[in-house]
């Protein structure tokens, strides 16, 4: 399949502004982003910005950067400019949405949201972890997938919740917001207006399952880190400033 990794990238959050630009070991979050998407070499890579200053500094670290309308109401709204202007001709199959607030991310794990792609009647694909600590289960902030396993790293979504679900013993899933569309399920999905149940749970995938979409998770080990807050900001600095001082110190040996 031809794909396309796009990152959507916006100034305006609320709890930590201009977080794209944060410094992270020298370089901008959002290029550590990318530069963690090209290293998967599923495809071309493009941030999708409503910011000059984004763009700029994705471009000066050699990656490709395009300007979007600044009244997106979601990533999915922007990444689906972003397809229609790069890809007029619709070469492209698959389309994955990298969050631009992933500068940690394993490479792996974004090829891995392409493996439920497997299934031709899958619409969507996204991933999972098992959640290991209490206090997740119970927590919010922590969306949960309710689905059918199809494999022991597999389940077949019926529900995303904020709420600890589903009830009863075994185990429960911890969504990871990163997603893989197949194009014409991408354009069916930014054609229709917010479910019910998604302005509700405020969970924009709800919208695709209220609509019969089907959207199968990869259930994979670990949880990338998001940076939402300073606290993240800082955890982020450190895991990478280690990880260039380790690759420093092989170099130098």
């Amino acid at each position: 399949m031809s794909t396309l990794i796009l990152i959507p990238a916006r100034m305006a959050s609320t709890r930590l502004p201009g977080k794209p630009l944060a410094d992270i070991a020298g370089m901008p979050m959002i290029a550590h982003v990318a530069a963690r998407a090209s290293e998967a070499k599923l495809g071309r890579v493009v941030v999708a910005t409503d910011t000059e200053e984004v763009a700029v500094a994705v471009r000066a670290r050699g990656f490709e950067a395009l300007m979007t309308r600044a009244d997106h109401a979601s990533g999915s709204d922007r990444i689906f400019e972003a397809l229609s202007a790069l890809d007029p001709k619709r070469d492209v199959e698959t389309i994955v949405n990298v969050q631009g607030d992933l500068p940690t991310i394993d490479p792996a794990l974004i090829g891995a949201a392409l493996r439920p792609f497997e299934n031709e009647s899958v619409d969507i694909a996204t991933l999972g972890v098992e959640i290991e600590r209490e206090e997740e289960k119970t927590n919010p902030n922590v969306v949960k997938i309710v689905g059918s396993p199809l494999s022991p790293h597999r389940l077949r979504a019926l529900y995303f919740t904020r709420a600890t679900a589903p009830y009863g013993d075994g185990p429960l899933y911890h969504h990871v917001g990163l997603y893989a569309y197949r194009r014409a399920a991408l354009e069916r999905f930014v054609s229709m207006k917010p479910s019910p149940l998604e302005q509700r749970e405020r969970l924009e995938q709800l919208r695709a399952l209220e609509a019969g979409m089907r959207i199968d998770a990869e259930i994979v080990r670990s949880v990338p880190l998001g940076v939402d807050t300073p606290q993240d900001l800082e955890r982020a600095r450190e895991i990478l400033s280690r990880q260039q001082d380790q690759a420093n110190g092989g170099q130098d040996q």
